[in-house]
Order: C-alpha cells, then structure tokens, then sequence
C-alpha cells in the first residue's frame, strides 16, 4: 500500500515541492508538484550523542531507562541515535554493553558511545573526574569483543599515553574514534587524527581554547578529515560560532547532536549524572559544586532550527542532523536522507520548523 505525504522535501541537494510516496517501510518516490502546501519534510533525525531524555537516562546501563530515553527522543524526530556514557568504572561499561546488546538487536539504539574515562582531567567538564583514566587496551579490547558490534564510538584525549594506540585499535575494529575533553596541542590533536580518529565531540567545548600561537584541538580538528560535533542549543555555541563552525567545517564534515541528559523534556530541578549532582534552571544544566555545563537539555528537532535561525540553509542543517551521521555510522544506503529506496525516516515539520508528524520505517510515532 502507497502512502502519499506532501510538503517542501528536503533532499541532500535541494528542496522540491511535492510529493513523497512510500511503499511500506521505504521511500518509493518523490513526485515534484509546485502546488503542495508549505510544510517541510526532512530525514529523521540522527543523533550520535545522547545521555538521555524525558527523564529516562543511558549512564547508568538500564535497559528500561534506556528504552525510555529512545522513545522520548524518538517522539522528537531522531529516529536513530547511539546511547552515550560517561566516565565510569569498567564494571559499569562492561554491565551496559551487556544490558544494551538486545536493544541494538532490536533497533532501539544503533549502538553505544562511551564518552570517556580517557579524558583530560585539565578538560574534563562534566564528567566525573574520579573515573577518568588513560586507555586501557585490555578493557578497550573486552568492550569491543562482548560487544559485537554494540560499541560504535569511544572519546579519547589523543595526549594521554596509549591513546593513539588506543585510537589506532577503535578504527581497525569499526569503532568511530572520537577527539575530545581534551588539552592537546595542535600537533598532537593531528597525531590523533592520523591513528584514525573520524570524529570531534561537542568542538569547543571540553577543550582547550584556540590561540593564536598555538592553535589547538579546535583549530587542529576544523582543519582536518574529521566530522565535527556542535550543540545548537545557543548555551554552549553562540549561534554566530555555531555558524562559523559549520561553514568552516562544511555539511559534510559536521553534525548535530543534543549532548540531552535526563532532565530533557523534563522541570527544572535537581538531576544526576555520573555520579554528580546537576541543577537544571531555564534549560541550562550544569554541575551543582562548580556551576560545569553539564550536558543539554536540547532535541534534535529544535537543534535543526536553531541552525537555521543561525544562518545554515534547510538544506545543510538537515544533512547535519541525518545525513552526514548516517554515513559515519555506514548506514547512508539505508536511512540518513529523502531519496528512493531508503527507509522511510522522516520528520514533517510546519513551515515555521515546529515539529508535527514523525514517522520512522514509514510508520507515525505517536
């Protein structure tokens, strides 16, 4: 049975008024037609870091929570994401690659980020620093191997000893190596780059400032092969910086993210993450005992118009937000963007870039 949907399609390079057919779970065709109304449709949502959402969290391995935080964000477009950690001792990483296997069989979750513990202490933000070490390839290797596929991307400060190995390894073994919470020089930053790191997490934020004498991590990671990731929440990238990134960095090689905890979707108040305590207050989270940002408090679908509100053209936000972390995670041949053939992953959006229907596989989300 053909479903019809019509609107502005965003596709990977333009925006064709008309309209757009799907047969099953795919997209079967889009049909071009002047007079549809002014609704926009972009691809569903691809987040590669998230803690949580709706007042469910990924940190601390529970497979119900983690369910929860999925359908929340799910319910707000992303119709893919990977489930991210913070530093924590390996029992917890162990337990949660585990819990979270069955979740990724089932296409919950693509898989899982750990965002440390081998980060810079001088740039650790919010993660606990009691759990922050340097790489260790034993528990790195015990992840991947009962994993099987599970664990997607590890962030790693490309100074600490072993990381380049570290670094090395996660690429060989189909794992994105991320750059981040990190006090790297520029050089080192390239060194990182070079062992096969593909991703920046969060630029600018978790790593030391640029200089002009010393350039470091941001201008070193913007100047290379990798993709990197911006908060378009407007707390931690000024949307001016926003834009200079993104123009900077092009749609290819830059992403979206929420960088979401629990308190998303959720009353201002007290919250936790990894093990410390978070106050959130008018959006903005941060850590209780030093005023950290600590997180967001963002979805995918009000990071994709405050990129636009920035400056970005629709088109380039939505390949942001879909089709350039489809393709990280080798999964553009099946969803990531508006073109036959592809899973039909879809965000309706009104024509001021409010959310209004989601469907994933060619079913609405209620």
């Amino acid at each position: 049975m053909v479903t019809r949907i019509s609107g502005r399609i965003v596709t990977p390079g333009a925006v064709v008024p008309g309209h757009l057919d799907l047969d099953g779970e795919l997209i079967a065709a889009i049909v071009p037609d002047d007079s549809v109304g002014d609704d926009v449709i972009v691809p569903g949502f691809v987040d590669l870091h998230c803690h949580g959402g709706g007042g469910h969290t990924f940190t601390t391995g529970d497979p119900a929570s983690a369910a929860a935080a999925a359908a929340f964000h799910l319910r707000h477009g992303t119709t893919t994401m990977l489930a991210s950690l913070v530093s924590s001792p390996f029992e917890l990483m162990r337990s949660a690659v585990l819990a979270f296997q069955p979740l990724v069989a089932d296409g919950t979750l693509a898989g899982i980020h750990f965002e440390g513990p081998y980060l810079s202490e001088v740039r650790c933000g919010a993660q606990n620093p009691a759990y922050l070490r340097d790489p260790s390839m034993s528990e790195i290797k015990d992840l991947i191997k009962i994993g099987e596929g599970t664990v997607r991307m590890m962030t790693v400060a490309p100074e600490l000893p072993g990381a380049l190995e570290a670094i090395t390894y996660l690429a060989e073994h189909r794992v994105l190596a991320a750059i981040g919470h990190t006090d790297a020089t520029y050089g080192q930053t390239h060194a990182g780059v070079t062992a096969g790191a593909t991703v920046a997490t969060h630029l600018f934020n978790g790593m030391r400032p640029p200089h002009h004498r010393e350039p470091g991590p941001v201008v070193g990671l913007l100047s290379s092969t990798v993709v990197c990731e911006l908060i378009a929440d407007n707390i931690h990238l000024h949307p001016g910086m926003l834009a200079f990134a993104a123009r900077s960095a092009g749609p290819g090689h830059a992403m979206l993210i929420t960088d979401a905890m629990d308190a998303t979707g959720m009353p201002d108040g007290r919250y936790e993450l990894g093990g410390q305590e978070v106050v959130v207050a008018d959006r903005v989270a941060r850590l209780a005992h030093n005023g950290s940002i600590a997180g967001s408090t963002l979805t995918m679908d009000v990071a994709l118009r405050n990129a636009v509100a920035a400056g970005l053209p629709l088109v380039d936000a939505a390949i942001m937000a879909a089709t350039t972390p489809a393709r990280l995670l080798g999964l553009s041949d099946r969803l990531g963007a508006i073109r036959p053939g592809l899973r039909a992953d879809l965000v309706v959006l009104s024509p001021d870039l409010t959310l209004h229907t989601v469907l994933r596989a060619g079913t609405s989300i209620d």
